[in-house]
């Protein structure tokens, strides 16, 4: 029996049992199988291949987004429009076949779209150019999940599930599960709070159904067996994902205000450009970008060339991305905006710095 018939094998198995008390030990050691399968089917396989064309774009820019959907929900118009890039858009499915690189500037960022040819149903398992999108989705920093708002809710929740199933989490925070695989000693297990989802026994099976004996396990909120397997796996990747609803220009205004306001939702209409720069500022926010300006002595700071950075970066990340010698030879900082009292506040390396500050770097 291959992998993919034991996959559905105990997908079956699952979907049969019902969930109670009584079945909470076998639905466990059922998820724990269903996982290290569908690991062993992400594994790339020992046989050479042809690689096919186009999909190992590399990163670029300060941000990667990665746009997921089914085939004809409009990625390719939406690229086009806010990048100047042509990707080949049709009315007909599967236009595009590669994985098409595009560049975002907004707010002096560079930040890379990629267009991924649609997913279909199945992916997961390799159908399509599926295991391909996949790879190329958990190397980026956000996913665009582009869905049709004239079509049903069901496509998002499919969407959802190909990427659940090769461990991709969509806003998601990683579980707070303390885990260590140790040399002997058995199964050290301990929570900080009550768990209603899991026990000691539970978890011992799990660990076993991975051939891990001695382990030190400690619960820091009320995860679930799923959590737990995540942990054990260490291989998941917890990306913010933004839904973005396309065509709304063909649904009721009711629809519309339905949709919107539905948690990281943003409603477009690529055709008629509605909304996009509304999409834009989502997205920066999302990613969770600041700009940081510098400032010579004695000279007005240097707006046109913003360094671009993460949210809670500190004094010497600015260093670094400016020299990475630069950090060690820092006397002090002078920083103007929002992350001082005053301004200019005298500061070191391991100030925190907000959007928009401008920074002046005293050597020794």
């Amino acid at each position: 029996m291959g992998i993919l018939e034991k996959i559905s094998e105990i997908e079956k198995e699952i979907a049969r049992t019902q969930k109670n008390k009584a079945t909470e030990y076998h639905l466990g050691l059922l998820k724990a199988k269903l996982a290290k399968y569908r690991s062993q089917l992400l594994e790339p396989s020992k046989k050479g291949g042809d690689k096919g064309e186009g999909f190992d774009v590399l990163k670029s820019g300060d941000a990667r987004v990665a746009l997921i959907g089914f085939p004809s929900v409009g990625k390719s118009t939406l690229l086009s429009t806010l990048t100047h890039t042509h990707s080949e858009a049709a009315s007909y499915e599967f236009t595009t076949l590669t994985c098409i690189p595009g560049v975002i500037e907004y707010r002096g960022a560079n930040i890379q779209l990629l267009d991924l040819p649609g997913i279909i149903e199945g992916a997961a398992q390799g159908k399509g150019r599926g295991r391909q999108v996949i790879a190329v989705a958990r190397t980026a920093d956000l996913v665009l999940m582009m869905l049709d708002a004239t079509k049903p809710y069901v496509h998002r929740q499919l969407l959802e599930r190909e990427l659940e199933s090769v461990g991709i989490r969509l806003n998601k925070a990683k579980p707070n599960i303390y885990f260590k695989v140790k040399k002997g000693g058995g199964l050290s297990f301990n929570s900080t709070c009550q768990l209603t989802k899991v026990d000691e026994k539970l978890v011992q099976m799990i660990l076993h159904e991975y051939k891990i004996f001695n382990a030190e396990v400690l619960f820091r909120e009320d995860c679930s067996a799923d959590d737990l397997i995540d942990v054990i796996l260490a291989n998941r990747v917890y990306l913010p994902c933004i839904y973005v609803y396309n065509k709304i220009d063909q649904i009721s205004i009711q629809e519309v205000d339905r949709i919107a306001r539905e948690p990281h939702s943003v409603v477009v209409s690529c055709n008629m450009k509605l909304n996009l720069d509304y999409l834009l500022e989502i997205l920066w926010e999302y990613l969770s970008l600041i700009r940081v300006y510098t400032k010579k002595p004695g000279q007005p700071p240097d707006f046109d060339e913003g360094l671009i950075l993460r949210k809670g970066v500190s004094i010497e990340h600015v260093c670094h991305s400016i020299h990475r010698s630069l950090a060690a030879q820092l006397k002090y900082a002078l920083v103007w905006g929002t992350s001082t009292k005053y301004s200019p506040q005298r500061v070191g390396v391991a100030h925190v710095v907000n959007d928009e500050d401008v920074v002046q770097l005293i050597k020794k």
